[in-house]
């Protein structure tokens, strides 16, 4: 950070008066907080990194109050961060303003093969540290092991099911999976159906493991209940809502079977809870059924929650779940995204691939293609549709995938101040720019009352949505 953007920061921290995703304000007028280790970790283990400013007083109005000592800080802070593991190197920055002095520390991300940062003395467990907003929260116990599993490759599709007998398999699927995987491979199908099932992960030591249970067993939720999917037509557009007759639930279902079951069954229930428009073709006559989602991008969705969720003993315990909606279809997948991809990069470059073993088979048996091409899919058949593009939510442990209706006809009704913003918002606006255009001095009062109503009944929409809270985010009129 340059002199003359710390100067630009203190000015916008006066406008917007809150801490970001990727700012903490410190006092630091009576000497170096003692206790930093928190946001060292959580800023470390984030992509954007983040920066801690000392000199402004939150407690009292966000105050210019300054330091005690710049040089002193510097040298305490950077102790703190000698204490993370792996070490951070802030990068700081000091200038002098109405004789007071201020320093910045800019805390660089560190590499997803080397997180969690966490502070030496507490832990990996109690010490690594995730941010919220403008908190430091504790990493859950999956989160830490999500990064070790990533970094030492952990393949838990393949791990073993000791209380599962070989005879739990359906030996009919079985061998249909082998003649498959024989097929144009003449050096493996020279080796026994034994020395088959260890080599191809069906068998570890002669036990089944969790995928052949998956794909092949006769009843895998008898190991494992919750691996299955959680499938739930609502009456209105949130949790909770009543029908006219008080119903919760137009319809709800436990899925369960192998994979390719559970995906024809979940298909299934789409299909019927959704309803379908008949178009006739005025020139043709011929008669053509719409469904209110193209089933190509919902298929593909349940594909991506099947085969890529987590399958560690951390997640085990919770199921798929598939929510329709009055206005939209949810898709809640047990396990972030997995390794480097980030959200916007979905569908265009290839990804780590968490269940590498599980992908591999349902290529195989010509359920998926494997080649990246499900994303590509979705937002091709849903402009087909003319409907909204998806949204990809990654969201601690969670994987959320959105597909909203598109309702013409639906009366919106709009005061003043929601007529004006949506008109202000005809270009891209950024939070600061709206909190200025309202006249208000409080950014969470402006966001919470004016603008997250106008974002929650689809009227303004975020440029990041994954990342509400970012400090680059914008909004515009849908």
């Amino acid at each position: 950070m340059t002199r003359e953007e710390l100067f630009d920061k203190l000015n916008e921290i006066q406008k917007l008066r809150c801490e970001t995703q990727t700012l903490e304000l410190k006092s630091a007028s009576l000497g170096c907080p003692k206790r930093l280790y928190d946001t060292l970790s959580s800023f470390a283990n984030q992509d954007e990194g983040g920066i801690i400013l000392f000199g402004i007083d939150e407690q009292n109005n966000y105050e210019e109050v300054g330091v005690y000592d710049p040089h002193d800080l510097q040298k305490k802070v950077n102790e703190q961060c000698l204490q993370m593991i792996p070490v951070i190197r802030p990068v700081f920055t000091v200038i002098e303003k109405n004789n007071k002095y201020f320093v910045s520390a800019e805390i660089p991300s560190v590499d997803i093969t080397d997180r969690p940062c966490y502070y030496a003395g507490q832990g990996r467990l109690k010490g690594s540290f995730v941010r919220s907003g403008d908190s430091d929260e504790h990493m859950t116990e999956y989160e830490v092991y999500s990064y070790e599993a990533f970094r030492k490759k952990y393949q838990d599709d393949i791990r073993v099911i000791s209380q599962a007998p070989f005879s739990s398999l359906q030996q009919d699927l079985l061998q249909q999976y082998l003649l498959k995987i024989k097929m144009n491979r003449p050096n493996l199908s020279a080796l026994s159906d034994s020395e088959i099932y260890e080599l191809m992960s069906i068998t570890k030591n002669n036990e089944v493991t969790l995928f052949s249970e998956l794909m092949f067993g006769i009843y895998p939720q008898a190991y494992f209940p919750q691996l299955s999917i959680n499938a739930v037509s609502i009456q209105g557009k949130e949790i909770g809502d009543l029908g006219k007759n008080q119903e919760r639930f137009i319809d709800n279902q436990r899925i369960e079977g192998t994979l390719i079951q559970m995906l024809e069954s979940a298909l299934q229930f789409v299909r019927k809870n959704m309803k379908v428009s008949t178009i006739i073709d005025p020139e043709t006559g011929l008669r053509e059924d719409k469904t209110e989602y193209p089933i190509t991008a919902v298929r593909e969705a349940l594909l991506n929650a099947l085969i890529h969720r987590d399958y560690s003993i951390h997640t085990e315990g919770k199921p798929i779940q598939l929510f329709m909606f009055e206005d939209r279809l949810e898709i809640h997948n047990p396990g972030g995204i997995y390794g480097r991809i980030k959200i916007d990069q979905l569908g265009k470059i290839q990804p780590d691939t968490r269940n590498p073993v599980i992908a591999v088979a349902m290529e195989k048996l010509g359920i998926t293609e494997n080649r990246y091409s499900g994303i590509p899919a979705i937002y091709r058949s849903m402009k087909e549709y003319d409907l909204p593009d998806p949204i990809f939510i990654d969201e601690r442990g969670t994987f959320q995938v959105i597909f909203y209706k598109k309702i013409h006809e639906e009366k919106i009704e709009l005061n003043n101040d929601e007529i004006k913003i949506l008109e202000y918002c005809q270009t891209p606006r950024t939070r600061k720019e709206l909190i200025k255009y309202l006249g208000l001095s409080s950014s969470t009062y402006a966001i919470q009352t004016y603008i997250d109503p106008l974002v929650k009944r689809g009227l303004l929409k975020l440029s990041i949505p994954e990342k509400p809270s970012s400090r680059n985010q914008t909004y515009k009129t849908k």
